[in-house]
């Protein structure tokens, strides 16, 4: 399971509407991208769905569950969420940031530890292709490393919907890719997964569907070959679109004032 709904969303911040009648439908096991220009209120979504903040009208449900109406720690019980600053943990270990998942599958009182528990941090931390750095200190890892770390967390926390705001920001390609791939193999094995991303071609290359916020609303929700109307990215923009085929596969890139697409791959591509 894990059917996340959006129904009749508004979502404002000190009395200003950022999203005004935002629904949507993110079944199980999808790869959702929630991309848009700065301020548009992606992160503010994201934390909504998390439950950090409250819509000021809507619902927003998880298997008919409505989240709003659920104390913080049963929600986590069903939704992980993970934002794009978290900071090091001082003196843990890799297997010890995947544990405190666990606290959200026990009473708030509760800060023992059983063989289940470690279990699943080790189980996590296997999927992450971390198994063999569990026992270092988390500060020593990569930056790519770090992310998976936390992504381990989320998947010890037995979440049926992964929440991440911006998680490849700070890694290069390598590492972008890596956890791109591992997301998408996350969602194939039933947890849904919701990713804020500030790069459309990213977002086309790894999620089943695009979200595009702008204007206050959802301007497009669907496939990346569809999302990726250069129309449609204009007006959310507000700059010239190119749109090519990458090995069959469509890529954007935003123009200059000249009409030629930005950066050397663009006009390789093109």
């Amino acid at each position: 399971m894990g059917h996340l709904t959006l129904r009749g969303v508004r979502i404002a911040v000190a009395g200003r509407a950022l999203l005004e009648e935002f629904s949507l439908d993110i079944l199980p096991g999808e790869f959702v991208a929630v991309v848009g220009p700065n301020g548009v209120g992606k992160t503010t979504l994201l934390r909504a769905v998390a439950g950090f903040e409250q819509p000021a009208a809507g619902v927003v449900a998880l298997d008919g569950i409505e989240l709003g109406k659920l104390t913080p720690h049963r929600r986590a019980q069903l939704v992980a969420a993970l934002g794009a600053d978290a900071e090091a943990p001082n003196g843990m270990t890799v297997r010890e940031v995947a544990l405190s998942g666990r606290f959200a599958q026990r009473a708030w009182w509760d800060w023992t530890r059983g063989d289940d528990d470690v279990q699943a941090a080790d189980a996590a931390l296997a999927r992450v292709d971390l198994g063999d750095k569990a026992d270092r200190a988390f500060d020593t890892l990569s930056s790519g490393e770090r992310q998976r770390a936390w992504i381990a967390l989320a998947l010890a926390q037995g979440a049926r919907a992964l929440l991440l705001d911006e998680p490849t920001s700070h890694l290069d390609a390598h590492y972008a890719l890596d956890v791109l791939t591992l997301l998408r193999g996350i969602a194939r094995e039933g947890t849904t997964v919701v990713a804020v991303l500030h790069d459309l071609n990213e977002a086309a290359a790894f999620a089943d569907r695009i979200a595009l916020l702008g204007d206050g609303r959802l301007l497009l929700y669907d496939a990346p070959d569809a999302a990726l109307d250069p129309d449609v990215l204009r007006r959310a923009y507000g700059v010239e679109f190119a749109r090519v085929l990458v090995d069959g596969e469509p890529r954007v890139f935003a123009r200059s004032t000249s009409g030629r697409p930005f950066g050397t791959a663009a006009r390789n591509a093109s």
